[in-house]
């Protein structure tokens, strides 16, 4: 039912595993690769054609200060902190308290309920371009950051509630009916025992969404037009001139706008590991 881990396969197994490992991570990479090189490489490169040759000179400084004298991209990073924080936290804190009650509390409709989380995770997101593109228009939210914030709380807790409701689903049941019997209420259960358990948790579906809203173009593009509330990944377009694209600014602006989910998962790296181990061991 489990795949066979690579160190009980057998050695030729082992020793390809070995080989394509490294190949595949570098294909993977490539794209990554080709972006940070075109980041450096000078415009004269570009306008004869050297695309995907050894740079014909180092323009990283040259590149990196263009990106922020010629384009607003600081404030278009600010714009994607106002838009992806509240709606990590809002996400998040939305989907601890629906995913306690999933798992917890055995009401008529649970399932039902849970499904329907489910569900909205498999519609495709293009067709709803249009109804929600009217809806903020009639709510005053077109063109906001709030309107972007209040979308991607409502999109993201389906996914999240999933993800909280089977992580809580295998904490031992055992601590909740404990506290019961003391005589706990249910809100402190959830504060002060079921909460701090679900860090791990927390902390990798912190990083996910975020990843997921920093990144996100289509709904930035859909839902927003001018410059006060376009997030960076929109605003990468600018750097753009009006008759010939400027793909060593585009490429280095790029590599700017993901530097923040980078350092997300750096600084959250810890509790990632935290969440990978937990049940690893008893006792």
């Amino acid at each position: 039912m489990f795949p066979t881990p690579i160190q009980k396969a057998s050695p030729f197994a082992q020793t390809a595993y070995k080989v394509l490992l490294p190949v595949a991570l570098m294909l993977w990479l490539l794209p990554l690769i080709g972006v940070a090189i075109t980041s450096v490489r000078p415009a004269s490169d570009l306008a004869a054609g050297n695309y995907f040759g050894i740079p014909s000179g180092f323009a990283g400084f040259e590149n990196y200060k263009a990106v922020f004298a010629n384009s607003p991209i600081g404030y278009y990073i600010l714009n994607s902190f106002k838009v992806t924080i509240p709606t990590v936290i809002g996400a998040v804190a939305l989907s601890c308290l629906t995913g306690f009650a999933l798992a917890v509390y055995n009401f008529k409709g649970n399932l039902v309920l849970f499904f329907l989380f489910v569900a909205g995770n498999f519609i495709p997101f293009q067709i709803l371009m249009v109804p929600v593109r009217d809806m903020t228009l009639r709510a005053g939210l077109y063109d906001t950051t709030l309107g972007l914030v209040l979308f991607h709380v409502a999109f993201q807790t389906g996914f999240c509630t999933l993800f909280m409701r089977n992580f809580i689903k295998g904490l031992p049941f055992a601590l909740i009916e404990s506290a019961r019997v003391e005589g706990v209420s249910e809100w402190r259960i959830f504060r002060y025992i079921v909460l701090p358990l679900m860090r791990p948790a927390i902390a990798a579906l912190s990083v996910l969404i975020f990843t997921f809203v920093w990144n996100d173009y289509f709904w930035a593009t859909v839902l927003v037009q001018g410059q006060h509330a376009m997030p960076v990944t929109a605003g990468l377009y600018s750097l753009n001139g009006q008759w010939v694209a400027a793909w060593h600014l585009v490429s280095a602006g790029s590599i700017v706008a993901a530097l923040p989910p980078v350092a997300m998962f750096f600084l959250m790296q810890r509790h990632f590991i935290a969440g990978l181990t937990l049940g690893a061991t008893k006792g």
